[in-house]
């Protein structure tokens, strides 16, 4: 008989020495992962149960100059889904909640079926939105979807200043108007959230529930005036209805401060849902259109006249209904021949030969210096995007009969916002101001950051010369075509407007399209607002007169109520203004009488060509006999003297 080996002692001292082997190969496995593949081991165990998230602060509230809310933040919900653990079909998910995000079928399977734990369904949800997709998900038990609260951007007001405030998008940029101007001042502070998530790898928002943002954005007080806004709003709407134009534009300035009050544009929009609206609906016009301003131009001008002394405030001009310049016949915009007038009556008919007149005594280089002196040819710098900078000649490439057409309001091309500026020159006695319609800064705790200033320019004509051309537009509302315009129990001054629409594509003009337009200023002892309203392409009748004006007049009223500013005069009496403070310059030359008819008054010719001399005489009706040559040192028949048509006029020429 064979005696066995295999011992119980011998079985268990095998079993222990396999035992010992394993526990020396996982100890050292087991520091393997710790000292060598540790750190590496970690950092992937961290990736996995932990994410990181950039949270947004709310954005800083704006507000109009008097506090009320414009723009706010509020708190709301987006939806998320973690594909890896639906636990329903996509297809059938994406039926449910598809009517309710305002998506289709389609593009919300291809998020439910994305190869990543995580994928955004829709941003910042209405909060009705928000509970039925809450129903939706409860009532279906359905494994996946979550919620996480994000800011939002909310205009209370909808449409109003829609194109002063601008709008944000879904990532919290701000992507037009002042939202887009100090995006990174109203902007909250970004922070970096370190989030747990479970096992199949899906962030725990829990703790983005309670999240509370150490640090809003600034807040920004604007210059405009929630109310004026809304009555020139309000105005501007039911003008677009009544005329059928295709848009308009209206801005009203503090002259004295350069303070936007109140900017509108029409076509609008509403800011809150901005994605359903046109780039060309969205446009602030007020600032990034041009156009030619026809009439609205001519107190610029005459302006500039005055103040290099071109001509006097008594001056008296012939008028026969046109002029023509270097081959090119320029009418009045009536057709009528006003005779014997002064240079008031220009204005307040806003007669073009007389403006043509004036434009080319300035001469080139006076005309378009002036009128950079005013604003125009480059952009304000207004705290708003897009402005343009306007078209205006270069001097030395002009010849007389750009300087004609120019002095009529034709050949540019200006922005509202320039063209009000302008104006506000004038009524600020003839300090240009740079406008703005940012009044104040805040910070989160409502600290005051920063403060805008008034910001002069330069002085364009002298206090005394803006005064004269005061006067002379308040006469065009009490007696000229703005008497539409009148506002009852206050005395404004004003220039009504008409001219031609360019063509987008350039190269001429619209046949039978026009801009109208009237602006204006008030009261004139002491200009509170100055406005500019442009209607752009009225169907049916088209003058500035008829249709803008009684716009301005309705708008101004309540303005003026609204900033309780008493009425000086009845509204009984409102046409008949005080003739005390309607005197211009002392008169230093003869006022000629009505001219009878068939007689015609005398021009001065001395110091004139001959030929000079000719074409003066010939637009006055008068034919000349030269004597001598060089320049004219006497003539025959002393200027302002009533002669019968036809006469001829013999005038004395020296080297």
């Amino acid at each position: 008989m064979i005696k066995s080996t295999d011992t119980p002692q011998k079985r268990v001292a095998i079993f222990f020495f396999i035992l010992l082997i394993c526990l020396l190969v996982i100890s050292g496995r087991i520091g393997y992962l710790q000292l060598v593949q540790g750190p590496k081991l970690a950092e992937k165990a961290r990736m996995q149960l932990q994410e990181n998230k950039a949270l947004q602060s709310p954005r800083g509230t704006i507000y109009d100059r008097m506090g009320r809310e414009l723009a706010i933040s509020g708190i709301t919900k987006s939806l998320y889904v973690n594909p890896k653990i639906l636990n329903k079909d996509a297809g059938q998910v994406a039926a449910w909640l598809a009517p309710v995000l305002d998506m289709t079928e389609n593009e919300l399977k291809e998020r439910l079926t994305v190869d990543s734990s995580f994928m955004w369904l829709k941003r910042t949800l209405e909060p009705d939105k928000a509970k039925t997709v809450d129903n939706i998900i409860k009532q279906n038990s359905i494994r996946g979807l979550e919620f996480v609260e994000e800011s939002k951007r909310y205009y209370p007001n909808d449409s109003l200043a829609a194109h002063i405030l601008g709008f944000v998008g879904t990532d919290d940029i701000g992507l037009d108007g002042i939202e887009s101007v100090l995006d990174k001042t109203i902007k909250g502070e970004r922070q970096q959230q370190l989030l747990e998530t479970d096992g199949y790898g899906v962030p725990i928002f829990k703790s983005i529930l309670t999240f509370s943002p150490s640090k809003q954005g600034k807040s920004v007080y604007l210059t405009i005036d929630n109310t004026i806004q809304f009555i020139v709003e309000q105005s501007l709407d039911k003008a677009m209805v009544k005329t059928k134009a295709k848009a308009a534009t209206a801005i009203i300035m503090n002259p004295r401060t350069g303070e936007i009050l109140a900017m509108v544009s029409r076509p609008g929009y509403n800011p809150n849902s901005f994605g359903r609206y046109s780039e060309g609906e969205r446009k602030n016009r007020a600032v990034s259109i041009v156009y030619e301003p026809g009439s609205t131009f001519k107190p610029v001008v005459a302006a500039a006249a005055l103040q290099e002394g071109k001509v006097r405030p008594d001056e008296r001009f012939i008028d026969n209904g046109y002029v023509e310049v270097s081959g090119r016949r320029i009418q009045n915009w009536s057709g009528d021949s006003y005779g014997n007038i002064g240079l008031v009556d220009i204005i307040k008919n806003s007669i073009n030969t007389g403006m043509v007149q004036l434009g080319l005594r300035l001469g080139s280089t006076k005309l378009t210096e002036y009128a950079r002196n005013f604003g125009f040819g480059h952009a304000t710098g207004i705290e708003l995007p897009g402005e343009e900078e306007g078209i205006l000649f270069n001097s030395g490439d002009m010849r007389d009969v750009d300087v004609a057409t120019m002095s009529i309001g034709q050949g540019i091309a200006v922005t509202p916002l320039q063209l009000v500026t302008a104006l506000a020159a004038i009524a600020n006695d003839g300090l240009l101001l740079k406008p703005h319609i940012i009044k104040e800064i805040h910070n989160a705790d409502d600290t005051i950051a920063s403060v805008a200033a008034t910001t002069p320019v330069r002085q364009v004509v002298s206090p005394e010369m803006a005064k004269v051309m005061t006067a002379m537009m308040e006469k065009e509302m009490s007696e000229g075509g703005g008497a539409k315009a009148v506002v009852k129990g206050y005395r404004f001054a004003g220039k009504t407007g008409t001219a031609e629409k360019l063509k987008e594509s350039g190269g001429g003009y619209e046949a039978n399209h026009y801009i109208s337009s009237f602006t204006g200023f008030g009261p004139v002892e002491d200009p509170q607002v100055v406005a500019l309203i442009v209607i752009d392409d009225p169907i049916g009748t088209y003058y500035g007169a008829e249709i803008v004006a009684p716009i301005f007049s309705e708008i101004m009223l309540q303005v003026m109520r609204y900033l309780n500013v008493h009425p000086e005069i009845t509204p009984e009496i409102a046409p008949q203004l005080p003739k005390k403070k309607m005197e211009l310059a002392p008169v230093v030359s003869p006022v000629v009488k009505e001219v009878p008819q068939g007689k015609v008054v005398v021009p001065n010719v001395k110091g004139k060509t001959i030929r000079e001399a000719a074409e003066i005489l010939n637009k006055a009706g008068l034919a000349l006999i030269p004597a001598g040559t060089g320049t004219a040192v006497s003539q025959q028949v002393e200027a302002n003297s009533i002669v019968s048509s036809g006469t001829e006029i013999t005038v004395t020429f020296e080297q």
